[in-house]
């Protein structure tokens, strides 16, 4: 099979994994920055041009779009699906998992635990807000956040009310959730591949730091999941139609509450906590799913 991988960096450890599972298993893959492609619509008969030629020949796409170029990768991955191209993750439910606000409306209404979360409109009553989650300390966190940057850990009421005062005033949205004091800076990461965990870490931050980002200096070790645990991440998956997707989420007091899904998820941490092929198993997805 022709497989593309869709990449701002072939460098990236992610990246550089697909391409090495991929040709392992006999497939020709190609890594392409979906910046540098023309999206060319006709009656018919939608194309992509890249570099000095059309990308009619591709099998499957693996999307790996950053945050920063949402829009744009996005709109590539549209295109291949408009060419009847199969790829790991719609452009639809990337977009739904980057909206934090929507994704959390959609696994609200599937019933997934998640802690107690607000959002409002630039809210003048900061002290209502604080109130409707349970009050201080609280995780108030920016909607357009990644990798731990954006969220603040207000300790006291005073404090998460200044921080919302100034978001305010900036015209930052955010949302406001409860800290989960129980989680002791730790959250869990389950890898799905087509619906199914295939591999999960607990992820601790440093001392003194409620942020588990590996990026933040955390660390990772392997972790059994519990059912409950699994169940909520395969749930997460399905709910937002994402079957190859990072789930996190924190042990709580009264069960495993979600924090977010991710759907391009590193694949660094993962592999070297649990010492499993992650990026064999999506190549093996795609093998699947195209027969």
């Amino acid at each position: 099979m022709n497989i593309v991988i869709l990449s701002r960096n072939a460098l990236l450890y992610s990246t550089d994994r697909l391409v090495e599972e991929g040709k392992k298993c006999g497939h020709v893959i190609e890594v392409i920055d979906p910046l540098m492609c023309d999206i060319i619509i006709e009656k018919e008969k939608p194309t992509i041009y890249y570099q000095d030629r059309y990308l009619d020949y591709v099998d499957a796409i693996i999307p790996r779009i950053g945050a920063s170029v949402t829009f744009y990768g996005c709109a590539v991955v549209r295109q291949f699906e408009m060419m009847n191209v199969f790829t790991t993750v719609t452009s639809d439910a990337i977009l739904r998992s980057r909206d934090k606000l929507k994704s959390l409306q959609h696994l609200s209404k599937a019933g997934i635990g998640m802690p107690k979360t607000v959002f409002t409109n630039y809210s003048r009553d900061a002290r209502e807000v604080i109130e409707y989650v349970g009050g201080a300390p609280v995780i108030i966190k920016l909607l357009e956040g990644t990798q731990g940057l954006g969220v603040v850990l207000a300790e006291t009421k005073s404090a998460a009310e200044s921080v919302l005062e100034a978001f305010n005033g900036l015209q930052a949205r955010v949302i406001v959730q409860e800290f989960i004091k129980e989680a002791k800076g730790a959250d869990l990461r389950a890898l799905v591949v087509d619906g199914q965990v295939i591999g999960a870490m607990k992820r601790q931050g440093l001392e003194g730091e409620f942020r588990s980002n590996l990026h933040r200096g955390g660390t990772a070790n392997i972790i059994k999941l519990s059912s409950d645990e699994l169940k909520l991440a395969m749930q997460a998956s399905k709910a937002l139609k994402l079957p190859v997707c990072g789930v996190d989420m924190l042990q709580s007091a009264r069960g495993p509450l979600l924090l977010e899904v991710n759907s391009t998820p590193g694949l660094e941490g993962i592999e070297n906590a649990t010492g499993r092929n992650i990026a064999k198993s999506i190549i093996a997805f795609i093998e699947k799913s195209i027969k």
